[in-house]
């Protein structure tokens, strides 16, 4: 079968593997459609691990089977991380902290022709995808689904005000979630594109930082992109009791103002991926219509085209999401 092995961006080569053999329990996928996530393109992040099979969003048909759960022919997503549902962090319901979650994966990634799902996945992390939910939409259920984590974790609420800073893919579901929820949205973003994007889906207000700083106080902020004066907007920007939320992360250290963040009592916080209660719920407002990702496509590339796509996600000017379909 054909792989992508990703050395760094501009790196990207397609080169043949053995198709993965599945043992009791588990799975084989052929990949559909698979996202280019804004993660994938992190590239002081991923080139830590390189070389190495990248792609976690992916949606596809299961070829062979030897699970009791899942049966050849039928549409799945699959998550690539999944909680051990077991350890002191699952029983508080922080699954993402889980040490399990962490280190699992499917084999070899989703910039493959075909995916051996482990057991463990098979039974946390696999979902029968709808007829109505084509298989490029089923690619967005894990970024939408830590949308929905991240705004759990801060409490996102009907009467708050939210800053997202960054009209990314991640700005945007964050933008639609939000609006959802019955917020009120600003968004921020340095590309004319994006901004008009930001407004198109719902903010009540676009600010162009090129041009206009920020000036708000704000209950909630979402942190969408990895700027570093996004983090000293954030700050200026928080009102009293407010929380900040790292959605995305600044390659460097940052500065917390401390007797602001003492005296006016708030809170700084992060979120990394989506528990299966997130991607249940993605899953199901991706179903029920209430979020559209559709119209968030912009590119669909074979899987011999990704460094292509790898450079369209990194240059970041007229798209959204990227999909690289391997079959």
């Amino acid at each position: 079968m054909k792989v992508a092995v990703y050395h760094n961006n501009n790196d990207i080569r397609i080169e043949e593997r053995p198709k993965p053999e599945i043992g009791e329990g588990e799975i084989l996928v052929k990949v559909k459609s698979s996202g280019i996530c804004g993660t994938d393109v992190m590239e002081w992040y991923r080139i830590k691990k390189a070389p190495r099979i990248l792609g976690h969003e992916i949606a596809g048909e299961i070829v062979e089977s030897k699970s009791n759960k899942f049966q050849v022919g039928q549409r799945v997503f699959v998550s690539h991380h999944v909680p051990c549902n077991e350890c002191k962090f699952c029983k508080d319901n922080n699954h993402t902290a889980c040490e399990t979650l962490h280190k699992g994966n499917y084999d070899p990634g989703g910039f493959s022709e075909f995916i051996r799902v482990p057991k463990i996945n098979v039974i946390n992390g696999t979902y029968l995808l709808p007829e109505t939910i084509s298989y490029e939409e089923g690619t967005m259920i894990e970024p939408f689904a830590c949308c929905i984590r991240g705004q759990r974790i801060m409490g996102v609420k009907p009467h708050h005000t939210v800053l997202i800073l960054g009209s990314g893919l991640s700005g945007l579901l964050n933008i639609k979630l939000a609006k959802l929820i019955g917020a009120k949205v600003i968004a921020t973003d340095i590309d004319p594109y994006r901004l008009n994007k930001a407004k198109e889906y719902g903010a009540d207000e676009v600010i162009d930082v090129n041009t206009k700083e920020p000036d708000v106080k704000t209950d909630r902020i979402i942190i969408c992109t990895g700027a570093q004066q996004a983090v000293d907007q954030a700050f200026r920007c928080i009102d009293k009791k407010g929380i900040i939320l790292f959605f995305a992360i600044p390659k460097d250290k940052i500065g917390i103002p401390i007797v602001d963040f003492w005296r006016n009592e708030l809170t700084v916080t992060s979120s990394y991926g989506a528990a299966p209660v997130d991607l249940e719920e993605s899953l199901s407002l991706i179903r029920q219509g209430k979020i559209e990702v559709k119209d968030m496509i912009t590119h669909k590339l074979p899987l011999d085209n990704i460094q292509e796509g790898f450079k369209i996600v990194a240059d970041a000017k007229e798209s959204l999401k990227v999909v690289i379909e391997p079959n």
